[in-house]
Parts: C-alpha cells; sequence; structure tokens
C-alpha cells in the first residue's frame, strides 16, 4: 500500500512537476480560454505535458485543475462540469506515470475575488465551490489536496476545511508572497507572513505547509521562506518558485530563468531541509529534469536509496 504524501516525505525530500498554465499556451491554449476544460476537450495534450514531467523525474503530479471551482468554471460557462472536469484532471495525471508509481495531488486554486465585505462573494458561495471541487478530487482518487496561490488566511481556511469535509489523506497550504518594493522581506498580497501562515495552517489540520508564485520569489527567497516555516511549524514544506521574472516580450509574457540557472538554488533548499520542491510559473520539463539530477545526487550524498521507478 502507497504511504501516505506526509509521511513518504518525512522518509526522504521528493520531486514535484513544474507549470502547467504556460505549457498549456505552449500547447496552444489561447490566452483567457479555460485551460481547465481541456480535461474533457484536449485530455491528450494536457496528458502529454504531464507525462514529459514523470519522464523528467517527478514524483508527484498537480492535476489541471486550477481554476476548477464553479466559481471559476462558470466565468467560462462551464459551471455544469465541476465534477468531470475535476475527476478527469486526477485520472489524466495518473494516466501520466503509467506503470510507475506517483503521488496525485489535486488542485484547488484561489476562487478569483474578494470574500465580503471588500468583494460581492460570501462564506457561504465559496465553502460551496471549494467542497464541491474538493469531493470531486477526492472521489477521483487524489492522494493529497493543495489550496495554494493562497494571499489571505480567511480563503485558505475555507480550503482546508472544504477539503477535510472530503475526506483528504493529505492537505497541503500553499502561499503567494510577494517581495517588499525595498526587498526587506516577503509577505502576501493581504499581508500575511509566513511564520503566521505557517502556525495557522498548523493549528487547522493542514498536513504541509507550502509557498508558490509570488513576485519575485525565486530560489534564494524559497530558500529564506523555508526557514521561516520551520522556525513556526514542525510540519513538512514545500516550495514551487517561479523560473525568475515575468518580462513582456512581443505581448507576451515570458520567463527567462533557464533550468541552469535556476537549479542553482536547488541544494541549498534541500539541505534546509525541504520535504516536497517543484517549479511554478514558466518552468517546463527541462526544469524539472534538471532539479532531479541534483536531488540525486543529494539522496546519494545523505545515504537514502533511490526508490522511483520511471514510466
Amino acid at each position: 500500500m502507497k504511504k501516505l504524501l506526509q509521511d513518504a516525505i518525512r522518509e526522504r525530500p521528493l520531486l514535484c512537476d513544474g507549470a502547467m498554465g504556460t505549457q498549456l499556451m505552449i500547447a496552444g491554449l489561447e490566452q483567457g480560454n479555460c485551460g481547465e476544460a481541456w480535461n474533457l476537450n484536449h485530455p491528450e495534450r494536457v496528458l502529454a505535458i504531464q507525462r514529459r514531467y514523470v519522464e523528467a523525474g517527478s514524483d508527484c503530479i498537480i492535476t489541471n485543475t486550477f481554476g476548477g471551482s464553479r466559481i471559476m468554471l462558470n466565468r467560462h460557462s462551464e459551471a455544469d462540469h465541476v465534477a468531470e472536469v475535476n475527476k478527469a484532471g486526477v485520472e489524466i495525471a495518473r494516466q501520466a506515470f503509467g506503470n510507475s508509481d506517483g503521488y496525485l495531488i489535486g488542485d484547488i486554486g484561489p476562487f478569483g475575488g474578494l470574500l465580503e465585505p471588500f468583494g460581492d462573494f460570501t462564506e457561504a458561495q465559496v465553502r460551496s465551490a471549494f467542497e464541491e471541487q474538493a469531493a470531486a478530487l477526492v472521489q477521483g482518487g487524489a492522494d493529497a489536496v493543495i489550496i495554494e496561490t493562497q494571499t489571505s488566511l480567511e480563503e485558505l481556511l475555507i480550503g482546508i476545511r472544504a477539503a477535510q469535509a472530503a475526506g483528504a489523506n493529505c492537505i497541503i497550504g500553499s502561499m503567494a508572497y510577494d517581495v517588499t518594493l525595498d526587498g526587506s522581506t516577503f509577505r502576501t498580497m493581504m499581508g500575511v507572513e509566513p511564520e503566521k501562515a505557517a502556525a495557522f495552517m498548523e493549528e487547522h489540520g493542514a498536513h504541509i505547509v507550502a509557498l508558490n508564485c509570488g513576485t519575485r520569489m525565486d530560489m534564494e527567497r524559497a530558500l529564506t521562506a523555508v526557514e521561516r516555516y520551520k522556525s513556526a511549524t514542525s510540519l513538512p514544506v514545500m516550495v514551487q518558485p517561479n523560473a525568475g521574472q515575468p518580462k513582456l516580450v512581443n505581448m507576451k509574457v515570458v520567463y527567462d530563468e533557464t533550468p541552469e540557472q535556476m537549479v542553482k538554488g536547488l541544494m541549498p533548499i534541500l539541505e534546509a531541509g525541504t520535504n516536497i520542491v517543484g517549479a511554478c510559473c514558466g518552468s517546463t520539463p527541462e526544469h524539472i529534469r534538471a532539479f532531479r539530477k541534483v536531488m540525486d545526487q543529494f539522496l546519494e550524498s545523505k545515504g537514502i536509496e533511490l526508490q522511483r521507478s520511471r514510466a
């Protein structure tokens, strides 16, 4: 029987995948269209992306369901397909692993708005949307649920509670931090510091604390975040920094940090005790392939047996 993700990563660090959104656009998704609907309309294209990550060495695959809540899908007239989109996302990730063993992480992204009184959505609306999505992911067979790119503790808690209600075996809370203008620190858009986020997640039953995306959150900043998380919680830590900073080139957003540049920061992150490492916006299977080589060197240096089986 496969170990729970939160138990497996206490024995050895695992490698997650890289970006999905930018890879979907390379595969033909037009800006502003619904990438999650591709789970139903173009599953072969989603599968091809995730299979490349598995071939590059990923131990974990995050499902293509970032915008898979009813609130988000409704903006693309896809709200009637919440269960199908999310279950298909898990199944595609499962297919990507083929005969190899890997962890399927069901993705719940932000609902894309603000809660009352600052916005137009009630807590009940968001709770219902997250509960529906989490249930579909768990029923589809996800090994874990990640509530990611979060900036407020209020929305994060709704996501954690939804995953708990769905019976998720492992719950990951992932915050998006922005470096301050003076470069002295980083916090979420809503002012949440890493230490507060970590303590909050542990208090409310998350199993893994994480970070992804964010402005100027490079590998060096990710290392600092790991250290700050570990000062506030005993929970395992996951990091997914972007591949550099976004730039507008010929009216397209590009990330120009190469795999060779990005991987230079990986060994310190592993030495700091990070349990899951992946990459976010702009990263590619080649970034993950470079990560795999360094991670294998790290495991060998620690005398940890390589237990991966390639697809």
